[in-house]
């Protein structure tokens, strides 16, 4: 504000710059989605490595190929990844039933009278699982009353042990002291389970919603070290059966369900579904559709695993060219996808198998953009593939050249080199369809670009709509551009060649004022993979003697 002078002398004014830096956003965070042994259910959880994923969502499992996919990607470089586990449900008339959570009925200690001011009319305190599933029944539960006061009879001690299936290890243990059975109490045990436990919550009542808990505390259980058989066990617990396309899509955006449980995930720039059911072949199209076309909504990139029937050169060719069939799912620009499958060691078996290469890749993308930058195309001599053993079909280069004008990139085995990523394309990268999006490194530059500039200008809303305002979007966005250029993210020797931001009364018109509406026109100039190297060789002719 204003200086408010009064006396002769100097007065000091802070004057606002105008600057507001815009940061570049993220490029690598990727986003799974499927099966996975435990964790919470349609919730996007952050995990930072595999050792997070293995505590949360209970490591790899042999039901789910996304177990495997998320430690591929971590061990090719990934950084980050939003993890969203989804559960199968049994259609029925009424709607849809999660799986069973574990259960056990604690009775109430009989001998202690409850305090007059709780009247619950229950008779148990109805334990379960965090979420659904079978890890569920290899949870056990001791209750004890040594209590800061044992003469209380709400009070009480809880402890929750996690074992493997075979019941011979501790994978996690939980102890709550003091727990409280009063619903006024600060340790009433229904919310300090759910706001902290990842083993156990208090079940509800399913018409009135109210916390199955007794009026006094429950009875003490048998204890002994926790691996003995002697404590209550939940029991119930199902992992249900395959997934289907409708627990991935089910009914739309809306619902914030299955792929669309991503709502509530702020930013994610990678997607990856690997197969959900027992045979682990291929995701429904349906499904790929849809999430593509999500991933144009979000501004993120779809990574997309070759159909199990892609076992040759001539199937992929035949498949993925078909007029007829829609083998893939999608073309959206947002897209790419690789052949063939690799083949990796199975963690839990010690045997070979052949694996989804959607991991790995997004893995390769992760590495790549923290090395060299998002408009690098993530392939490659750079971008040798750990953990996979070898290529469940090995391309040559003629097979090479048949595949990559159509925009199907490839996994390649070079001598020296080993296994690397061969092809930079977008599922709109053929040769005919002449695309301006037809390279991953053009198209994913252009969506760092928009989502940084989209959440570098919120302040932007509400300003007044004038030449000052427009001056000032110019410095900023021109100052996000030319930090981008002196990196080397653009084609050009200059600034101007590079890039340009425009946004003054030729862009934002009368009518648009009056509308409440400012345009900003931003154009840069990309950098384009070498794709191909020519080499031009010529002999020197003997030099004549005049």
């Amino acid at each position: 504000m204003p200086v408010q002078v009064s006396y002769p002398g100097v007065y000091i004014e802070e004057l606002p710059s105008g600057v507001h830096p815009i940061t570049g956003v993220a490029t690598s965070i990727t986003a799974f989605v499927g099966l996975a042994n435990s964790g919470p259910v349609n919730t996007p959880t952050t995990v930072n490595n595999f050792g997070d994923y293995d505590r949360i969502f209970g490591g790899l499992w042999a039901r789910s190929t996304m177990s495997f996919a998320v430690n591929d990607f971590f061990a090719n470089g990934g950084a980050q990844a939003i993890i969203v586990r989804l559960v199968a449900t049994d259609a029925t008339a009424a709607g849809f039933e999660l799986p069973a959570a574990a259960t056990v009925s604690l009775p109430e200690d009989l001998t202690a009278s409850p305090p007059s001011n709780l009247s619950s009319t229950f008779t148990s305190l109805e334990l379960q699982a965090a979420d659904v599933g079978s890890w569920g029944d290899y949870v056990n539960v001791v209750i004890d009353q040594k209590t800061k006061n044992p003469a209380d009879p709400t009070l009480f001690n809880l402890t929750a042990t996690q074992m493997n299936p075979t019941l011979t290890q501790v994978l996690a243990s939980e102890k709550y002291l003091n727990l409280s059975v009063d619903p006024a109490s600060a340790n009433y045990v229904a919310v300090v389970l759910a706001q902290n436990s990842a083993l156990l919550a208090v079940q509800q009542d399913s018409t009135t919603g109210d916390y199955i808990v007794p009026s006094v505390r429950p009875a003490p259980t048998l204890g002994g070290s926790p691996l003995t058989a002697t404590k209550i066990y939940l029991a119930g617990g199902a992992d249900g059966s395959d997934l289907t396309a409708w627990d991935f899509v089910g009914t739309g955006q809306g619902s914030k369900e299955g792929l669309y449980a991503l709502e509530y995930a702020e930013l994610f720039n990678l997607l990856c579904i690997p197969p959900y059911t027992n045979s682990y072949r291929d995701v429904d199209t349906s499904v790929v559709g849809m999430a593509a076309t999500y991933c144009e909504l979000r501004r993120a990139f779809y990574i997309i695993d070759p159909p199990s029937a892609w076992t040759n050169l001539t199937n992929a060719l035949k498949q993925f060219t078909d007029p007829n069939t829609d083998w893939i799912g999608t073309r959206s620009d947002h897209a790419a996808i690789y052949f063939p499958r690799v083949v990796e060691q199975n963690l839990l078996t010690g045997n070979t198998g052949t694996f989804v290469p959607c991991g790995v890749i997004a893995g390769i993308y992760a590495a790549t953009d923290a090395q060299r930058g998002v408009w690098k195309a993530p392939a490659g001599q750079e971008t040798n593939l750990a953990n996979v053993m070898q290529l469940a079909v090995s391309l040559t280069d003629a097979e090479n050249g048949e595949l990559n004008p159509l925009g199907l990139n490839c996994l390649r085995s070079f001598p020296v080199t080993g296994r690397v990523v061969w092809g930079a394309r977008t599922l709109q990268g053929a040769d005919e369809l002449a695309s301006q999006w037809k390279y991953i490194p053009v198209r994913r530059t252009a969506l760092f670009i928009e989502q940084s500039l989209y959440q570098g200008t919120q302040w932007v809303v509400f300003e007044p709509n004038d030449e000052t305002l427009w001056s000032s979007i110019r410095l900023n966005v021109g100052s996000f551009m030319q930090g981008l250029f002196r990196q080397g993210a653009f084609f050009g020797s200059s600034a101007s060649q590079a890039y340009f931001v425009k946004c003054d009364s030729e862009t934002t018109t009368q009518a648009d004022i009056d509308n409440g509406i400012v345009n900003i026109v931003v154009g840069f100039a990309p950098l384009q993979p070498a794709e191909f190297v020519v080499i031009q060789i010529q002999q020197m002719a003997g030099q004549l003697q005049a």
